[in-house]
C-alpha cells in the first residue's frame, strides 16, 4: 500500500511539473489543399520547437526487386535539392541553430528537427525544398548504393540480433512483405535503378502521404501560414497502392538455424504472431512483455539471468505495427549453457504464465512503470510531438494517446493470461538458434 501511494505521489508531481497537455483541444489540425495534413501543440515553456514528418512509407511498403528504397531515402533525403545542394541540409539548420536526424521502420520512414524557435521559417524551407526537388543524381545514388551495402554487411556480421531476426523473419512470414529486413535484400540494393527511385520519391513522398507534427513556442497562425507558403503549392500524388497481403495463420512450429564461427554461445530468438496495434489485445500483449522482461524482478530476468544463470541477457520486444507482426524474445546463453536449454527454460516461463498466470503485483508494478515513463515522455516538447504522431499513425487517432494511463489500467490479470495462451503457443512460434556449431547432431538444436 505505502508503495501504491507513493507511485500516486510521483504521478502527480509529474503531471504538476510538465506541460502536458490534458486536453485534446490543445492540439489542433488542419490539412492543406494538396492533402498535407498537420498537428500542432503550442508549448510556450521553452524557446524551442520540434517538427516532426511522418512519412507513410516502410519495409511494408516495398515488394521483391525494391526491398530497402524505404532505408534508402533515408539517406538520400539529405543529400541535395534544387535549393540546398549536396551536405547543404545539415550546415544550413546547424546555422540556424537546429539539428535534425531520421529513421525507418517497417512501417514508417520519419525525419525529425528540432530548432530554436525563431529559426521555424528555415525549417519550412529545408523540408519544402527537398520534398519538391530533391536530386536523385547517378553519382550521388551509387555512392549512398554503397554506403547501405557496407551497413548491411557490417550490421549482418556486428549484430547476432540483427544476423538471426533476419532468418526468423524470414521464416515467420511467407506472404507479407515484414518477411525482409528494413535494409531490405543485397540483390535489390544493388540492381535499383534511377527510375525505381524517382518513381518511389513521387509516390511516397507525396504530401498527402504525411503527417506532420509540430510541437513547441510556435503558434498555430504562423505554422498555417507557413505550410501554406512552403508546402501547399506541391501537388498531391495519386495515393500508394494499399498492402492487401494478409499473412496466413501459421499452424506449426517453424525453426531457421544460422551457423557463425565467432558466437561464444547460442543465442536464440522466438518469434509469435500477435495482431497490429490498433487490435483490442494490444495494451494486454505490451504488459506482458515487460512482465517477461523488463526489470530484475520480471519473469525471464529473474529465472533466467538472476537465480539459474542460465542467460546472459534477455529482452522482449512487442513493436507498434500497421499490420499484424511479431512478439519477440532473445536471449544469449550463459558461459556452457547449450541452445536446447536456454529454449526450454524460456519456455517453462511462458508456460508458468499460460497455466498460472501473474499475480495482480506483477502487474500493477508494470502499469505503475509504464504511466511514470508515459508522463515523463511527455514532459519535453520532443516527446509530445513524438508522441501525437505515433499515436496517430499506429493507433489511427493522435486522441487515442488522452485514454492511454486508462486503456493500461483496465487490463487483468485475466487478460494477461488469456493473451499469453493465445498467442505465445507452440503452433504460433518460430525459433531461431545462432550457434558456432557445426556438426548435424542435434546437441545444441
Amino acid at each position: 500500500m505505502r508503495f501504491v501511494k507513493a507511485f500516486a505521489l510521483v504521478c502527480a508531481l509529474l503531471v504538476a511539473n510538465t506541460s502536458f497537455a490534458t486536453n485534446v483541444e490543445d492540439i489542433h489540425t488542419f490539412t492543406l489543399k494538396n492533402g498535407m495534413q498537420f498537428l500542432v501543440l503550442e508549448d510556450h515553456s521553452i524557446p524551442n520547437a520540434n517538427m516532426y514528418l511522418f512519412w507513410k512509407v516502410g519495409s511494408r511498403n516495398e515488394y521483391p526487386g525494391i526491398t530497402g528504397l524505404s532505408h534508402f531515402f533515408e539517406h538520400m533525403m539529405f543529400n541535395g535539392s534544387k535549393k540546398y545542394g549536396p551536405k547543404m541540409f545539415d550546415r544550413t539548420m546547424e546555422a540556424a541553430g537546429g539539428s535534425n536526424n531520421a529513421y525507418t521502420t517497417e512501417n514508417l520512414t520519419v525525419y525529425t528537427d528540432w530548432f530554436p524557435a525563431a529559426s521555424i521559417e528555415t525549417m519550412f524551407d529545408l523540408e519544402a525544398d527537398r520534398i519538391a526537388n530533391l536530386s536523385i543524381d547517378k553519382n550521388m545514388v551509387e555512392s549512398e548504393r554503397g554506403v547501405v551495402t557496407s551497413e548491411r554487411s557490417t550490421g549482418l556480421e556486428n549484430s547476432n540480433f540483427r544476423a538471426i531476426s533476419e532468418e526468423v523473419k524470414n521464416a515467420a512470414f511467407r506472404a507479407h512483405p515484414y518477411s525482409w529486413s528494413v535494409i531490405g535484400h543485397q540483390s535489390d540494393i544493388d540492381n535499383w535503378s534511377l527510375e525505381d527511385l524517382k518513381r518511389f520519391h513521387k509516390t511516397y513522398y507525396a504530401p498527402n502521404n504525411a503527417v506532420v507534427v509540430i510541437a513547441g513556442d510556435v503558434t498555430v497562425a504562423k505554422v498555417k501560414s507557413l505550410a501554406k507558403q512552403y508546402f501547399e503549392s506541391i501537388p498531391a500524388q495519386k495515393p500508394p497502392r494499399k498492402i492487401h497481403t494478409v499473412e496466413p495463420e501459421q499452424k506449426g512450429e517453424r525453426r531457421a538455424y544460422l551457423h557463425k564461427a565467432s558466437v561464444t554461445t547460442p543465442n536464440i530468438l522466438m518469434a509469435f504472431h500477435v495482431p497490429e496495434t490498433q487490435h483490442e489485445d494490444y495494451y494486454a500483449l505490451d504488459i506482458l512483455s515487460d512482465i517477461l522482461s523488463v526489470g530484475d524482478s520480471s519473469r525471464l530476468q529473474k529465472s533466467l539471468v538472476n537465480d539459474k544463470q542460465i542467460a546472459s541477457s534477455i529482452f522482449t520486444y512487442m513493436p507498434q505495427s500497421i499490420d499484424p507482426n511479431l512478439f519477440y524474445i532473445y536471449a544469449v546463453a550463459a558461459k556452457d549453457i547449450n541452445a536446447q536449454v536456454l529454449e526450454k527454460s524460456v519456455i517453462a516461463e511462458i508456460n508458468s504464465i499460460m497455466r498460472e498466470g501473474i499475480t495482480a503485483q506483477e502487474l500493477q508494478k508494470v502499469k505503475n512503470t509504464k504511466l511514470v515513463n508515459f508522463y515523463r515522455e511527455m514532459s519535453t516538447i520532443n516527446g509530445k510531438a513524438n508522441t501525437i504522431g505515433s499515436f496517430q499513425m499506429y493507433f489511427g487517432d493522435y486522441k487515442k494517446l488522452f485514454s492511454a494511463p486508462q486503456d493500461y489500467e483496465k487490463v487483468t490479470v485475466d487478460d494477461v493470461q488469456r493473451v499469453a495462451k493465445k498467442y505465445l503457443r507452440k503452433a504460433n512460434r518460430t525459433v531461431g538458434v545462432l550457434s558456432s556449431q557445426e556438426d548435424s547432431s542435434n546437441e545444441d538444436l
